[in-house]
């Protein structure tokens, strides 16, 4: 059996109680139809607010804190087929916390290798994050990734710019972590303007390009190992790699 879901965290929800309460056994569990000719029977999951709430629920009475956080960081893997194992990994956990630390189980190894994939994307991100300086002051962030970062490095810098208003924008999903005043959140953002850079941005993005290309010695040019310091994912929007 295929399972095709929203997207949506609440839809996941929905699916995980379907299955339970069903007693559904899926092999796959897909984000959209395939386009190919499946001969396995196919059962859309409609979204329920009633029910994902009672999974949600009961998810935070039974699983703890730590477990409870991994679900919620799976579900940033947007790019990763992770619906199977995740529900798996819920279900294992409903049944003995406990087992939720048994590497052993395929599922729960799966979960547990992408949330450090997740992690270590993360902290390489919030090292090669570039902010400019917009005209009202707002520094501004654009990143592309495989997970989805913006809330983490949205929080990770709220302490690092706590009296500045940033913006940091995942061009790809289309969401922006905002930070206006003492608001903090996350935005659809449907349609977008390049926004312009302020003067001072401008002098110190030639300044820093012609300070990167002074320090750079031909001879001891080693593209391979740049590339393993700063992988080509991280430097669309870097500075220094700008043309």
């Amino acid at each position: 059996m295929i399972l095709i879901y929203d997207k949506t965290f609440e839809g996941f929800l929905t699916l995980v109680y379907d299955v339970y309460y069903e007693k559904l056994k899926p092999n796959s569990i897909f984000k959209q139809k395939p386009n190919k000719l499946i001969l396995e029977e196919i059962k859309q999951i409609q979204t329920n607010e009633i029910k994902a709430t009672k999974v949600l629920e009961a998810i935070k009475n039974k699983f703890s804190k730590k477990a409870f956080q991994t679900i919620l960081n799976i579900f940033m893997c947007d790019n990763d087929d992770f619906e199977v194992d995740l529900l798996n990994f819920i279900i294992i956990g409903f049944k003995d916390k406990n087992e939720l630390f048994n590497i052993n189980n395929s599922s729960i190894f799966y979960i547990q290798n992408l949330e450090k994939q997740l992690f270590r994307a993360n902290h390489k991100m919030s090292g090669f994050l570039r902010f400019e300086e917009l005209e009202d002051n707002t520094l501004y962030a654009k990143l592309e990734s495989r997970f989805n970062l913006c809330y983490f490095l949205g929080k990770h810098f709220y302490k690092r710019l706590n009296n500045q208003n940033y913006i940091i924008h995942d061009i790809n999903r289309k969401l922006a972590f905002i930070k206006d005043g003492t608001s903090i959140k996350v935005e659809n953002i449907a349609s977008f303007e390049e926004p312009n850079l302020s003067e001072d941005e401008e002098k110190f993005k030639r300044l820093w390009n012609s300070f990167f290309e002074a320090v750079s010695i031909e001879s001891r040019k080693n593209e391979k190992l740049q590339r393993d310091l700063v992988p080509l994912l991280y430097r669309t929007y870097m500075t220094e790699f700008e043309n």
